[in-house]
């Protein structure tokens, strides 16, 4: 694995903390009804896909993941201004602003969504992870779900055909807790939900969650074990999320005392703890990261702010390949 050095954490600490302020103007935006329908944000969980980015191969490895989707296309290498526009649903956003909030999508930079059905993305990542095999590529994708969809019996169909055809794909829970508003202790006897890859004698393993360095050394032995022949591997990252579920959740579940003793271990506070002890950065070094990263969200505000909604006649323009639309019965 590459080495986690001081260019790593301060990384790490811009990019974490980008995704959280990216994150947090959307909450404000969606207030504003700028921003429609569902919206799930990622906050505390940054820790994950930090991680999980420095373990990967970006030229080729693969990303898919359910709904809480946004910042996830942005550390693969999107524009994040593109990504706030698809939010807006304006032409200029990654799906022209056809696909919004659950469904952020960028073939070139190889993130597949986005996904909202709950565990559907689940049997998809291994297909992809099928077509790198069968094409010969050593790419190897991950699989993102969370802890709600392990309940899903897509699962455990695909779990078992990743394992036979030993697929190169990393399987990856990011247990937040409370699914939708439900406690994982009461919707299954255990609650270690890494357990569920022993049945299908798949490596698995818990990791915590709001460590980048302990997700980036897990889950590079995961992608090094797919990327050389050894098949699938399942991990259940322990993380937690300082949002409810979406912005209608009322998050009667749990306590405010909770979420704030899980704040005490906020991923970019201990990454900031580690620069400051280290003196990776000074005060003022720190700054004008946090300086750069108000900017940039700004700028992604105004770029979906000043974008045009988009056509009519797009709807049909991106459904069909075939421009005389053979399938339709009535013509705009």
């Amino acid at each position: 694995m590459k080495k986690i050095t001081k260019e790593v954490y301060l990384k790490w600490y811009e990019d974490m903390l980008f995704w959280r302020k990216f994150e947090d103007k959307l909450a404000a935006v969606y207030i504003q009804q700028k921003v429609r329908g569902f919206l799930h944000l990622y906050n505390g969980q940054e820790a994950v896909l930090a991680g999980s980015l420095h373990a990967m191969d970006l030229t080729k490895d693969k990303m898919i993941t359910a709904y809480r989707n946004h910042v996830q296309p942005i550390g693969m290498g999107e524009d994040p201004r593109r990504v706030m526009a698809e939010l807006y649903g304006k032409v200029t956003g990654t799906s022209k602003g056809m696909g919004g909030s659950m469904h952020i999508f960028s073939k070139e930079y190889r993130f597949y969504g986005g996904h909202g059905i709950v565990g559907g993305q689940i049997p998809l990542g291994a297909g992809l992870a099928f077509a790198d095999k069968y094409h010969g590529s050593d790419a190897v994708t991950l699989c993102y779900m969370g802890d709600g969809a392990v309940r899903q019996g897509s699962l455990h169909e695909t779990f078992n055909l990743a394992m036979l055809w030993q697929l190169p794909v990393v399987f990856i829970c990011e247990n937040n807790g409370y699914a939708m508003g439900t406690s994982v202790a009461r919707t299954a006897h255990t609650t270690d939900i890494w357990k569920l890859g022993l049945g299908y004698e798949m490596p698995c393993g818990p990791v915590d969650g709001m460590d980048p360095v302990a997700v980036a050394e897990e889950v590079y032995k995961a992608v090094e074990r797919a990327r050389t022949g050894g098949g699938p591997t399942f991990l259940e990252m322990k993380t937690y999320r300082y949002r409810g579920h979406s912005m209608s959740d009322a998050q009667h579940y749990r306590t405010k005392d909770e979420v704030e003793e899980y704040k005490k271990i906020d991923p970019i506070t201990q990454v900031l703890d580690v620069i400051k002890d280290k003196k990776y950065a000074t005060d003022a070094e720190i700054a004008a990261i946090d300086k750069r990263v108000r900017k940039l969200v700004q700028e992604c505000e105004e770029f979906a702010e000043n974008s045009d909604f988009p056509p009519a006649e797009q709807l049909y323009d991106v459904v069909y390949e075939q421009r005389d639309y053979p399938f339709l019965a009535h013509k705009l």
